[in-house]
Protein backbone atom coordinates (compact mmCIF):
# COMPACT_ATOMS: atom_id res chain seq x y z
CA UNK A 1 0.00 0.00 0.00
CA UNK A 2 1.29 3.69 -1.02
CA UNK A 3 1.65 6.00 1.64
CA UNK A 4 -1.08 8.16 -0.03
CA UNK A 5 -3.16 5.36 0.26
CA UNK A 6 -2.23 4.50 3.81
CA UNK A 7 -2.92 8.17 4.65
CA UNK A 8 -6.43 8.03 3.24
CA UNK A 9 -7.20 4.89 4.73
CA UNK A 10 -6.50 5.90 8.18
CA UNK A 11 -8.49 8.92 7.50
CA UNK A 12 -11.30 7.13 6.13
CA UNK A 13 -10.73 4.66 9.43
CA UNK A 14 -10.86 7.69 11.89
CA UNK A 15 -13.96 9.41 10.61
CA UNK A 16 -15.96 5.91 10.36
CA UNK A 17 -14.83 5.32 13.61
CA UNK A 18 -15.99 9.05 15.32
CA UNK A 19 -19.33 8.99 13.30
CA UNK A 20 -20.09 5.52 14.99
CA UNK A 21 -19.14 5.91 18.11
CA UNK A 22 -21.40 9.33 17.68
CA UNK A 23 -24.29 7.46 16.15
CA UNK A 24 -23.98 4.98 19.31
CA UNK A 25 -24.23 8.01 21.67
CA UNK A 26 -27.17 9.48 19.87
CA UNK A 27 -28.81 5.50 19.35
CA UNK A 28 -28.59 5.94 23.65
CA UNK A 29 -29.98 9.02 23.90
CA UNK A 30 -32.95 8.13 21.56
CA UNK A 31 -33.28 5.03 23.44
CA UNK A 32 -33.48 7.07 26.92
CA UNK A 33 -36.13 9.25 25.21
CA UNK A 34 -38.00 6.57 24.16
CA UNK A 35 -38.13 4.82 27.63
CA UNK A 36 -38.92 8.70 29.06
CA UNK A 37 -42.15 8.80 26.57
CA UNK A 38 -43.30 4.93 27.30
CA UNK A 39 -42.62 5.81 31.02
CA UNK A 40 -44.59 8.65 31.01
CA UNK A 41 -48.07 7.18 28.41
CA UNK A 42 -49.93 6.55 31.46
CA UNK A 43 -49.58 10.05 33.02
CA UNK A 44 -53.15 11.10 31.62
CA UNK A 45 -54.59 8.51 33.37
CA UNK A 46 -52.85 9.21 36.78
CA UNK A 47 -53.36 12.80 36.50
CA UNK A 48 -57.29 12.41 36.43
CA UNK A 49 -57.14 10.25 38.97
CA UNK A 50 -54.81 12.82 41.37
CA UNK A 51 -57.31 15.36 40.29
CA UNK A 52 -60.25 12.93 41.60
CA UNK A 53 -58.36 11.93 44.90
CA UNK A 54 -58.13 15.81 45.67
CA UNK A 55 -61.67 16.30 44.82
CA UNK A 56 -63.13 13.24 47.49
CA UNK A 57 -60.02 14.12 49.72
CA UNK A 58 -61.49 17.83 50.15
CA UNK A 59 -64.88 16.17 50.71
CA UNK A 60 -63.87 14.43 53.86
CA UNK A 61 -62.71 10.65 52.05
CA UNK A 62 -59.75 9.76 54.11
CA UNK A 63 -58.83 6.98 51.97
CA UNK A 64 -58.30 9.32 49.03
CA UNK A 65 -54.79 10.58 50.78
CA UNK A 66 -53.12 6.49 49.84
CA UNK A 67 -54.01 7.68 46.12
CA UNK A 68 -52.72 11.13 46.90
CA UNK A 69 -49.60 9.89 47.87
CA UNK A 70 -49.00 6.77 45.34
CA UNK A 71 -49.89 9.29 41.95
CA UNK A 72 -47.39 11.50 43.48
CA UNK A 73 -44.92 9.23 43.88
CA UNK A 74 -45.27 8.12 40.54
CA UNK A 75 -45.03 11.13 38.67
CA UNK A 76 -41.67 11.87 40.79
CA UNK A 77 -40.44 8.32 39.29
CA UNK A 78 -41.59 9.03 35.64
CA UNK A 79 -42.28 12.55 34.91
CA UNK A 80 -39.68 14.65 33.16
CA UNK A 81 -38.04 17.29 35.99
CA UNK A 82 -40.20 20.17 35.97
CA UNK A 83 -43.49 20.97 34.77
CA UNK A 84 -46.06 17.88 35.64
CA UNK A 85 -44.37 16.64 38.35
CA UNK A 86 -43.29 19.83 40.60
CA UNK A 87 -47.37 20.64 40.55
CA UNK A 88 -47.75 17.12 41.66
CA UNK A 89 -45.27 17.02 43.67
CA UNK A 90 -46.35 21.10 45.35
CA UNK A 91 -50.23 20.00 45.51
CA UNK A 92 -49.71 16.57 46.92
CA UNK A 93 -47.15 18.87 49.98
CA UNK A 94 -50.31 21.36 50.49
CA UNK A 95 -52.84 18.82 50.76
CA UNK A 96 -50.86 16.70 53.40
CA UNK A 97 -50.54 20.01 55.18
CA UNK A 98 -54.31 20.66 55.18
CA UNK A 99 -54.57 23.37 52.19
CA UNK A 100 -56.53 21.08 49.56
CA UNK A 101 -58.33 24.16 48.03
CA UNK A 102 -54.54 25.33 47.23
CA UNK A 103 -53.63 21.73 45.77
CA UNK A 104 -56.84 22.11 43.48
CA UNK A 105 -56.59 24.94 42.13
CA UNK A 106 -52.65 24.14 41.32
CA UNK A 107 -53.82 21.52 39.31
CA UNK A 108 -56.74 23.15 37.40
CA UNK A 109 -54.43 22.62 34.39
CA UNK A 110 -52.50 19.01 35.06
CA UNK A 111 -54.09 17.96 31.96
CA UNK A 112 -53.12 20.21 29.49
CA UNK A 113 -49.59 20.24 31.13
CA UNK A 114 -49.17 16.36 30.73
CA UNK A 115 -50.58 16.76 27.19
CA UNK A 116 -48.14 19.59 26.88
CA UNK A 117 -44.96 17.41 28.25
CA UNK A 118 -46.29 14.23 26.39
CA UNK A 119 -46.03 16.03 22.88
CA UNK A 120 -42.78 17.18 23.76
CA UNK A 121 -41.32 14.01 24.26
CA UNK A 122 -42.40 13.07 21.69
CA UNK A 123 -40.65 15.71 19.48
CA UNK A 124 -37.86 14.89 21.40
CA UNK A 125 -38.06 11.23 20.37
CA UNK A 126 -38.27 12.09 16.54
CA UNK A 127 -35.64 14.56 16.91
CA UNK A 128 -33.06 12.54 18.78
CA UNK A 129 -34.05 9.43 16.68
CA UNK A 130 -33.92 11.26 13.41
CA UNK A 131 -30.63 12.38 14.23
CA UNK A 132 -29.21 9.39 15.31
CA UNK A 133 -29.84 7.49 12.04
CA UNK A 134 -28.59 10.73 10.10
CA UNK A 135 -24.70 9.80 11.78
CA UNK A 136 -25.26 5.82 11.34
CA UNK A 137 -26.21 5.85 7.77
CA UNK A 138 -23.01 7.80 6.82
CA UNK A 139 -20.99 5.41 9.45
CA UNK A 140 -22.89 2.01 8.07
CA UNK A 141 -22.20 3.56 4.45
CA UNK A 142 -18.39 4.52 5.36
CA UNK A 143 -18.01 0.34 6.83
CA UNK A 144 -17.35 -1.17 3.73
CA UNK A 145 -15.28 1.17 2.31
CA UNK A 146 -13.10 1.00 5.62
CA UNK A 147 -12.92 -2.98 5.57
CA UNK A 148 -11.95 -2.84 2.03
CA UNK A 149 -9.23 -0.07 3.03
CA UNK A 150 -8.23 -2.53 5.79
CA UNK A 151 -8.00 -5.87 3.89
CA UNK A 152 -5.89 -4.31 1.55
CA UNK A 153 -3.49 -2.23 3.83
CA UNK A 154 -2.91 -6.10 4.53
CA UNK A 155 -2.86 -8.06 1.89
CA UNK A 156 0.09 -5.25 1.00
CA UNK A 157 2.28 -6.90 3.80
CA UNK A 158 0.59 -10.11 3.51
CA UNK A 159 3.60 -12.34 2.72
CA UNK A 160 6.25 -10.53 5.27
CA UNK A 161 3.71 -11.10 7.82
CA UNK A 162 2.77 -14.89 7.06
CA UNK A 163 6.41 -15.09 7.64
CA UNK A 164 7.58 -13.22 10.48
CA UNK A 165 4.07 -14.84 12.39
CA UNK A 166 5.21 -18.02 12.22
CA UNK A 167 8.62 -17.12 14.90
CA UNK A 168 5.99 -15.01 16.91
CA UNK A 169 4.57 -16.00 20.14
CA UNK A 170 0.82 -15.96 21.28
CA UNK A 171 0.06 -13.83 23.48
CA UNK A 172 -3.25 -13.47 25.53
CA UNK A 173 -5.73 -10.99 23.50
CA UNK A 174 -5.80 -9.13 26.49
CA UNK A 175 -2.27 -8.45 27.02
CA UNK A 176 -2.03 -5.05 24.95
CA UNK A 177 -5.03 -3.58 25.20
CA UNK A 178 -4.86 -3.79 29.36
CA UNK A 179 -1.20 -2.49 29.44
CA UNK A 180 -2.11 0.19 26.63
CA UNK A 181 -4.16 1.65 29.06
CA UNK A 182 -1.93 1.39 31.87
CA UNK A 183 1.37 2.94 29.80
CA UNK A 184 -1.39 5.91 28.98
CA UNK A 185 -2.32 6.53 32.51
CA UNK A 186 2.19 6.53 33.28
CA UNK A 187 1.86 8.86 30.76
CA UNK A 188 -0.43 10.91 32.06
CA UNK A 189 1.49 10.99 35.28
CA UNK A 190 4.35 11.84 34.16
CA UNK A 191 3.69 14.56 32.03
CA UNK A 192 1.31 15.73 34.58
CA UNK A 193 4.30 15.77 37.02
CA UNK A 194 6.63 17.42 34.35
CA UNK A 195 4.68 20.43 33.90
CA UNK A 196 4.18 20.60 37.79
CA UNK A 197 7.79 20.69 38.54
CA UNK A 198 8.57 22.87 35.38
CA UNK A 199 5.80 25.46 36.69
CA UNK A 200 7.11 25.17 40.25
CA UNK A 201 10.59 26.05 38.60
CA UNK A 202 9.76 29.28 36.30
CA UNK A 203 6.63 30.17 38.20
CA UNK A 204 7.44 29.66 42.05
CA UNK A 205 8.43 32.82 42.93
CA UNK A 206 5.29 34.13 42.32
CA UNK A 207 3.34 31.35 44.24
CA UNK A 208 2.48 30.98 47.92
CA UNK A 209 5.14 28.90 49.89
CA UNK A 210 2.99 26.12 51.00
CA UNK A 211 1.66 26.02 46.72
CA UNK A 212 4.89 26.25 45.50
CA UNK A 213 6.21 23.32 47.43
CA UNK A 214 3.27 21.28 47.32
CA UNK A 215 3.31 21.69 43.25
CA UNK A 216 7.08 20.57 43.39
CA UNK A 217 6.67 18.12 45.89
CA UNK A 218 3.44 16.62 43.95
CA UNK A 219 5.02 16.85 40.59
CA UNK A 220 8.58 14.92 41.70
CA UNK A 221 5.86 12.33 43.00
CA UNK A 222 3.56 11.86 39.68
CA UNK A 223 6.80 12.52 37.58
CA UNK A 224 8.62 9.35 39.83
CA UNK A 225 5.51 7.36 39.49
CA UNK A 226 4.90 8.33 35.92
CA UNK A 227 8.35 6.77 34.96
CA UNK A 228 8.23 3.29 36.89
CA UNK A 229 4.43 2.54 35.75
CA UNK A 230 5.97 3.37 32.12
CA UNK A 231 9.31 1.74 32.50
CA UNK A 232 7.08 -1.86 33.63
CA UNK A 233 4.43 -1.28 30.72
CA UNK A 234 5.47 0.21 27.79
CA UNK A 235 8.10 -2.84 26.64
CA UNK A 236 4.67 -4.90 27.58
CA UNK A 237 2.91 -3.28 25.33
CA UNK A 238 4.71 -3.34 22.57
CA UNK A 239 3.67 -4.31 19.10
CA UNK A 240 5.19 -7.49 17.66
CA UNK A 241 6.19 -7.48 13.69
CA UNK A 242 3.38 -9.32 12.90
CA UNK A 243 1.05 -6.45 14.53
CA UNK A 244 3.12 -3.72 13.68
CA UNK A 245 3.35 -4.81 10.11
CA UNK A 246 -0.63 -5.74 9.80
CA UNK A 247 -1.64 -2.36 11.43
CA UNK A 248 0.83 0.08 8.95
CA UNK A 249 0.84 -1.96 5.70
CA UNK A 250 3.84 -0.70 3.46
CA UNK A 251 6.92 -3.18 3.32
CA UNK A 252 9.17 -2.95 6.00
CA UNK A 253 12.79 -1.65 7.10
CA UNK A 254 14.44 -4.25 8.18
CA UNK A 255 17.12 -3.26 10.79
CA UNK A 256 20.14 -5.45 11.49
CA UNK A 257 22.81 -5.03 14.25
CA UNK A 258 24.87 -7.15 16.63
CA UNK A 259 23.33 -7.93 19.95
CA UNK A 260 25.55 -7.09 21.67
CA UNK A 261 25.31 -3.47 20.67
CA UNK A 262 21.43 -3.81 22.02
CA UNK A 263 22.49 -2.23 25.59
CA UNK A 264 23.76 0.78 23.78
CA UNK A 265 20.68 1.43 21.83
CA UNK A 266 18.31 1.45 24.19
CA UNK A 267 20.14 4.09 26.62
CA UNK A 268 17.94 7.59 27.24
CA UNK A 269 20.24 10.18 25.59
CA UNK A 270 20.46 12.35 28.80
CA UNK A 271 21.37 15.91 26.99
CA UNK A 272 17.40 15.67 26.59
CA UNK A 273 15.93 17.65 29.63
CA UNK A 274 13.02 15.23 29.38
CA UNK A 275 13.34 12.26 27.81
CA UNK A 276 12.11 8.63 28.26
CA UNK A 277 12.29 7.60 24.51
CA UNK A 278 15.97 5.29 23.70
CA UNK A 279 18.47 6.12 20.88
CA UNK A 280 16.23 2.93 18.78
CA UNK A 281 12.86 4.50 19.29
CA UNK A 282 14.06 7.50 18.02
CA UNK A 283 15.66 5.82 14.89
CA UNK A 284 12.59 3.68 14.37
CA UNK A 285 10.22 6.85 14.62
CA UNK A 286 12.65 8.46 11.91
CA UNK A 287 12.89 4.86 9.87
CA UNK A 288 8.95 4.65 10.29
CA UNK A 289 8.94 7.46 7.48
CA UNK A 290 9.76 4.68 4.78
CA UNK A 291 8.24 1.82 6.52
CA UNK A 292 7.41 -0.40 9.63
CA UNK A 293 10.65 -1.16 11.10
CA UNK A 294 11.37 -4.13 12.21
CA UNK A 295 14.15 -6.46 13.55
CA UNK A 296 15.01 -10.01 14.86
CA UNK A 297 14.91 -9.75 18.61
CA UNK A 298 18.27 -11.30 20.86
CA UNK A 299 17.12 -15.04 21.79
CA UNK A 300 16.57 -15.34 25.43
CA UNK A 301 15.53 -11.85 26.49
CA UNK A 302 12.70 -11.26 28.65
CA UNK A 303 10.84 -8.41 27.20
CA UNK A 304 11.48 -6.89 23.73
CA UNK A 305 14.06 -3.62 23.64
CA UNK A 306 11.43 -0.06 22.72
CA UNK A 307 12.19 0.97 18.82
CA UNK A 308 11.76 -1.79 15.93
CA UNK A 309 9.39 -4.49 16.69
CA UNK A 310 10.83 -7.95 17.44
CA UNK A 311 10.83 -11.56 16.40
CA UNK A 312 12.66 -14.34 17.34
CA UNK A 313 14.52 -16.44 14.97
CA UNK A 314 15.40 -20.20 16.23
CA UNK A 315 19.54 -19.88 17.09
CA UNK A 316 20.24 -22.84 13.98
CA UNK A 317 17.97 -21.71 11.21
CA UNK A 318 17.96 -17.99 10.75
CA UNK A 319 19.85 -17.35 7.81
CA UNK A 320 17.16 -18.17 5.20
CA UNK A 321 14.85 -16.03 6.92
CA UNK A 322 17.05 -13.63 7.23
CA UNK A 323 17.86 -13.30 3.04
CA UNK A 324 13.93 -13.58 2.73
CA UNK A 325 13.23 -10.69 4.62
CA UNK A 326 15.98 -8.64 3.21
CA UNK A 327 14.05 -9.33 -0.54
CA UNK A 328 10.87 -8.36 0.96
CA UNK A 329 11.97 -5.63 2.71
CA UNK A 330 12.03 -1.34 0.81
CA UNK A 331 15.16 -0.76 2.62
CA UNK A 332 17.97 -2.41 5.24
CA UNK A 333 19.67 -0.51 7.36
CA UNK A 334 22.83 -2.19 9.28
CA UNK A 335 24.62 -0.80 12.24
CA UNK A 336 28.24 -2.26 11.41
CA UNK A 337 30.00 -4.05 14.70
CA UNK A 338 31.66 -6.95 15.69
CA UNK A 339 30.48 -10.51 15.02
CA UNK A 340 30.69 -12.59 12.18
CA UNK A 341 26.71 -12.89 11.61
CA UNK A 342 26.52 -9.21 11.28
CA UNK A 343 29.18 -9.22 8.20
CA UNK A 344 27.78 -12.03 6.68
CA UNK A 345 24.62 -9.71 6.76
CA UNK A 346 26.52 -6.80 5.41
CA UNK A 347 27.77 -9.52 2.51
CA UNK A 348 24.73 -11.06 1.33
CA UNK A 349 23.24 -7.52 1.11
CA UNK A 350 25.82 -6.38 -0.82
CA UNK A 351 25.38 -9.03 -3.43
CA UNK A 352 21.61 -10.35 -3.74
CA UNK A 353 20.13 -6.95 -3.10
CA UNK A 354 19.63 -3.95 -5.22
CA UNK A 355 22.63 -0.97 -3.81
CA UNK A 356 19.42 1.49 -3.19
CA UNK A 357 18.46 -0.82 -0.42
CA UNK A 358 21.63 -0.63 1.66
CA UNK A 359 22.24 1.57 4.24
CA UNK A 360 25.15 1.19 6.63
CA UNK A 361 24.98 2.94 9.94
CA UNK A 362 28.43 3.80 11.18
CA UNK A 363 29.63 3.54 14.95
CA UNK A 364 32.58 5.43 16.32
CA UNK A 365 35.37 3.52 18.69
CA UNK A 366 35.54 0.18 16.18
CA UNK A 367 38.71 -0.64 15.84
CA UNK A 368 39.62 -1.53 12.52
CA UNK A 369 35.83 -1.39 11.11
CA UNK A 370 37.47 1.00 7.97
CA UNK A 371 39.29 -2.02 6.85
CA UNK A 372 36.68 -4.66 7.33
CA UNK A 373 33.94 -2.97 5.80
CA UNK A 374 36.50 -2.64 2.81
CA UNK A 375 36.95 -6.22 2.78
CA UNK A 376 33.53 -6.72 1.43
CA UNK A 377 33.09 -3.80 -0.72
CA UNK A 378 34.18 -3.60 -4.52
CA UNK A 379 34.94 0.00 -3.99
CA UNK A 380 36.90 1.18 -0.89
CA UNK A 381 34.49 3.48 1.19
CA UNK A 382 37.93 5.78 3.01
CA UNK A 383 35.86 5.78 5.73
CA UNK A 384 39.21 5.81 7.76
CA UNK A 385 40.10 9.22 5.95
CA UNK A 386 36.98 11.08 7.09
CA UNK A 387 36.88 12.63 10.55
CA UNK A 388 33.81 11.78 12.50
CA UNK A 389 32.05 12.41 15.98
CA UNK A 390 32.19 10.57 19.16
CA UNK A 391 28.50 9.11 19.01
CA UNK A 392 26.59 6.11 18.82
CA UNK A 393 25.75 6.81 14.90
CA UNK A 394 28.75 9.05 14.02
CA UNK A 395 28.22 8.24 9.79
CA UNK A 396 25.65 6.99 7.18
CA UNK A 397 26.90 5.21 4.56
CA UNK A 398 24.51 4.97 0.85
CA UNK A 399 25.40 3.29 -1.82
CA UNK A 400 24.73 4.17 -5.99
CA UNK A 401 23.82 2.01 -8.52
CA UNK A 402 27.24 1.16 -9.33
CA UNK A 403 27.48 0.69 -5.82
CA UNK A 404 30.24 3.31 -5.38
CA UNK A 405 29.77 4.29 -1.12
CA UNK A 406 28.80 7.95 -0.43
CA UNK A 407 29.74 8.76 3.24
CA UNK A 408 27.38 10.91 5.14
CA UNK A 409 29.21 12.17 8.78
CA UNK A 410 27.20 13.24 11.32
CA UNK A 411 27.33 17.11 11.99
CA UNK A 412 24.94 20.28 12.85
CA UNK A 413 24.02 21.69 9.57
CA UNK A 414 25.87 25.01 9.11
CA UNK A 415 25.19 27.32 6.10
CA UNK A 416 24.16 30.98 5.59
CA UNK A 417 21.05 31.89 4.46
CA UNK A 418 20.61 34.40 1.91
CA UNK A 419 17.68 36.66 1.40
CA UNK A 420 15.43 38.30 4.11
CA UNK A 421 12.98 35.68 3.58
CA UNK A 422 15.16 32.61 3.82
CA UNK A 423 16.48 34.05 6.90
CA UNK A 424 13.54 34.17 8.38
CA UNK A 425 12.05 30.85 7.39
CA UNK A 426 15.93 29.54 8.87
CA UNK A 427 14.95 31.11 12.33
CA UNK A 428 11.96 29.64 12.10
CA UNK A 429 13.16 26.79 11.77
CA UNK A 430 15.89 27.43 14.26
CA UNK A 431 13.00 28.11 16.96
CA UNK A 432 11.02 24.65 16.19
CA UNK A 433 14.31 22.82 16.53
CA UNK A 434 15.04 24.40 19.85
CA UNK A 435 11.34 23.38 21.02
CA UNK A 436 12.08 19.47 20.63
CA UNK A 437 14.33 17.54 22.71
CA UNK A 438 17.31 18.05 20.73
CA UNK A 439 19.87 15.05 20.90
CA UNK A 440 22.49 13.14 18.71
CA UNK A 441 19.83 11.00 17.85
CA UNK A 442 18.18 13.65 16.05
CA UNK A 443 21.39 14.91 14.01
CA UNK A 444 21.64 10.64 12.59
CA UNK A 445 18.06 11.23 11.77
CA UNK A 446 18.82 14.76 9.37
CA UNK A 447 21.92 13.16 7.95
CA UNK A 448 19.87 9.98 7.73
CA UNK A 449 17.40 11.72 5.73
CA UNK A 450 19.72 13.40 3.75
CA UNK A 451 22.10 9.87 2.72
CA UNK A 452 18.55 8.46 1.28
CA UNK A 453 17.81 11.65 -0.44
CA UNK A 454 21.03 11.40 -2.61
CA UNK A 455 20.48 7.62 -3.79
CA UNK A 456 16.31 8.83 -4.72
CA UNK A 457 14.65 8.07 -1.33
CA UNK A 458 13.30 11.69 -0.32
CA UNK A 459 11.28 11.13 2.96
CA UNK A 460 11.11 14.79 4.66
CA UNK A 461 9.97 13.90 7.41
CA UNK A 462 12.14 12.11 8.97
CA UNK A 463 14.21 14.20 11.07
CA UNK A 464 11.01 15.60 12.62
CA UNK A 465 9.54 12.47 13.38
CA UNK A 466 12.93 11.36 15.28
CA UNK A 467 12.39 15.27 17.48
CA UNK A 468 8.91 14.52 18.19
CA UNK A 469 9.28 10.83 19.07
CA UNK A 470 8.76 11.93 22.82
CA UNK A 471 5.95 14.27 22.29
CA UNK A 472 3.95 11.63 20.03
CA UNK A 473 4.32 8.97 22.53
CA UNK A 474 3.05 11.65 25.25
CA UNK A 475 0.37 12.55 22.99
CA UNK A 476 -0.94 8.63 22.31
CA UNK A 477 -0.96 7.97 26.15
CA UNK A 478 -3.12 11.24 26.30
CA UNK A 479 -5.37 9.68 23.21
CA UNK A 480 -5.20 5.66 24.88
CA UNK A 481 -7.31 7.72 28.53
CA UNK A 482 -9.59 9.60 26.25
CA UNK A 483 -10.58 7.04 24.58
CA UNK A 484 -11.02 4.61 27.39
CA UNK A 485 -12.85 7.95 29.31
CA UNK A 486 -15.27 7.97 26.36
CA UNK A 487 -15.81 4.16 26.03
CA UNK A 488 -16.38 4.01 29.94
CA UNK A 489 -18.98 7.35 29.83
CA UNK A 490 -21.10 4.83 26.33
CA UNK A 491 -20.85 2.19 28.69
CA UNK A 492 -22.24 3.84 32.19
CA UNK A 493 -24.88 5.39 29.71
CA UNK A 494 -26.04 2.11 28.30
CA UNK A 495 -26.61 1.00 32.00
CA UNK A 496 -28.43 3.90 32.45
CA UNK A 497 -30.83 2.83 29.29
CA UNK A 498 -30.64 -0.68 30.65
CA UNK A 499 -31.92 0.53 33.80
CA UNK A 500 -28.56 -1.00 35.34
CA UNK A 501 -27.04 2.58 36.90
Amino acid sequence: MSSRLRAFARLVTAVTVVMAYVALQLAVSAGMDLRAAVRFHGAPARATAFTAALDRYAGGDASARAEIVDDAAWFAKHAPSGGSRSTVSAAAADAEQGRVDSARRRVAGLAEQVAREQAGLDRRLNSSGATALSWAAPAAALLLPTLWLRRRRRSGAAEVVDLVSRFAARQPRWRRPVFLVASGVGTTFFTVGTLAVSMAQRQGYKMPPAVMVLSLVGGLLALGAGVLILRYTRPRSARGAAQALLADGRQPVLFLRSFADDDTAAQVEDVAPVNIHSREEQLAAALGAVGPVIAVGRPGEPLPLLGAARFYLPLDDWQPTVLRLMELSQLIVLRLGSGESLWWEVEQARTTQPARKLVLLVPSGLPGLAERLDEHLSTPSRLAGVALRDAWISAVITFDSEWTPQVHPVEPVTGTARGPLTRAWSRAKRASWAMTPYTPVLLMARTLQAALASVGIRRRRMAWRAALAAQMSLWKGFGLVTVLALLLWLAYRTLQLLGLA
